[in-house]
């Protein structure tokens, strides 16, 4: 039996969790609060600390074959590094490969300095030495309703605005902008794509970048798409494994992007990047671009692929390690769509500590699955957080029928909760189609 190690509590690692034990493996799990999904998944085999505990991480990973990490923060601060150097391998890039997503402008450089394409043009501001007017330039470089304004690092899906959008001057675009840089993070201002941007999930060897079906998630917070960015409210994919307005040469591109990015990296750090890389694309009228890179699973867009994997997850993450990825995965040709049930006022205002009740039988009536997201369990009970709650997955033939499954799975839960109805309804995918065949019928 192979021993693993997961490290994070989110649903994306329930998900995580969920396909290793699939595979076979005998698993735990150190988490920053305690997950009953992963808890139970582990035999109650877990540690609750500080993800960036390194030293308590690695001592409790000891024995272990090797470890999964879920959440991105760790790894932009030598979570790999850490448990490699006290022996054990891990499904996860090094601190230096992370920078991916670590900085934007590192990922920008680096596409433009190896001639990959897909890259958006973007200028970087230093939080240590800024010009406002420098600032005004770059954004009147691309029009009042052209750039798109990213702090440099992580942000969690929540740090991007874009204008016309978000802001709806160039003066509201100056302040964030300024109060950005002032409150520590570098900044990036980055000519605005239009289009619509797809989620490619792949395993990466160091050599081979194997994907994953298609994702598409819904970032703001209210339905019609309205109100602020979230770091997700849902999403679907489709039974082909493809999106209606993204065909297998799209993706193709995409894949040989990433290719030529991961060689990059390996020239440009010298370390091999090994783990999950997940690019957010957008098709445009002009071809696909790169929106940015994420160095794991989405969260939501994990509970989309993985429980629809038929390869085996563990020895899929074992090749990995041993640079022997290559040849293609197996999925169920299914559609899936997943609503995040979050906290009432979220994300502004969250309702913390709310009593959250699950009726697993009332699921598997229903046929939903449900995946514990940013909860912690207490005394046997469960209470939200000020992120999000828990994720509920529909599984079926058509994209209708999985939205009703999640859609009636969300019934089963009980608390001071709310979600997005209409995430993979027919009526908002043919709004993205309409959007999509307007732009490429101007080109």
């Amino acid at each position: 039996m192979v021993k693993v190690i997961l490290v994070g509590n989110g649903a994306r690692e329930h998900a995580i969790a969920e396909a290793l034990v699939r595979g076979g493996a005998i698993l735990r799990a150190f988490m920053a609060a305690r997950n009953p999904g992963i808890t139970k998944l582990c035999n109650n085999n877990i540690k609750i600390g500080k993800l960036d505990n390194f030293e308590a991480l690695a001592s409790f990973a000891e024995g272990c074959d090797f470890a999964v990490v879920g959440p991105e923060a760790p790894l932009v601060v030598v979570c790999a590094d850490a448990l490699q150097s006290a022996g054990i391998p891990c499904v996860g890039p090094t601190i230096q490969c992370a920078q991916l997503e670590g900085s934007k402008d590192f990922t920008r450089r680096l596409l433009d300095k190896y001639n990959i394409s897909s890259n958006v043009p973007h200028t970087k501001f230093s939080k240590r030495d800024y010009d406002r007017n420098a600032i005004l330039s770059a954004m009147e470089t691309y029009g009042a309703e052209g750039y798109v304004l990213k702090p440099d690092g992580l942000t969690g899906g929540k740090g991007v605005r874009i204008a016309g959008e978000h802001l709806k001057s160039y003066l509201e675009g100056l302040q964030y902008a300024t109060a950005s840089l002032d409150s520590g993070d570098d900044l990036v201002v980055e000519e605005r794509c239009e289009g619509e941007e797809f989620t490619l999930q792949t395993f990466v060897d160091g050599t081979h970048v194997v994907g994953t079906p298609l994702v598409q998630d819904h970032k703001r917070a209210f339905e019609g798409d309205q109100g602020p960015n979230t770091g997700g409210m849902g999403s679907y994919s489709m039974p082909d494994g493809l999106m209606p307005f993204v065909n297998q040469a799209d993706v193709d591109q995409a894949i040989l992007v990433m290719e030529k990015t991961v060689r990059a990296v390996k020239q440009e750090t010298t370390e091999t990047y090994k783990g999950f890389l997940y690019g957010q694309f957008m098709k445009t009228p002009k071809g696909i671009r790169l929106i940015e890179y994420n160095v794991r699973f989405g969260d939501p867009e994990a509970m989309n692929v993985l429980p629809i994997m038929e390869s085996n997850f563990v020895e899929v993450c074992q090749k990995i390690l041993d640079g022997t990825l290559g040849g293609q995965l197996r999925f169920q040709k299914k559609a899936t769509v997943t609503k995040y049930l979050v906290p009432t006022g979220y994300p502004d205002n969250p309702a913390a500590n709310a009593l959250i009740e699950v009726n697993t039988d009332t699921l598997q009536k229903v046929g939903a699955k449900y995946y514990f997201a940013s909860v912690d369990e207490r005394d046997d009970k469960i209470y939200t957080s000020k992120s999000r709650a828990i994720g509920i997955l529909g599984i079926a033939d058509t994209l209708e029928q999985a939205e009703q499954v999640a859609e009636h799975g969300t019934a089963c839960i009980q608390g001071n909760l709310y979600h997005r109805r209409d995430v993979g309804t027919k009526n908002l995918l043919q709004k993205r189609i309409d959007h999509m065949n307007r732009l490429m019928s101007k080109k």
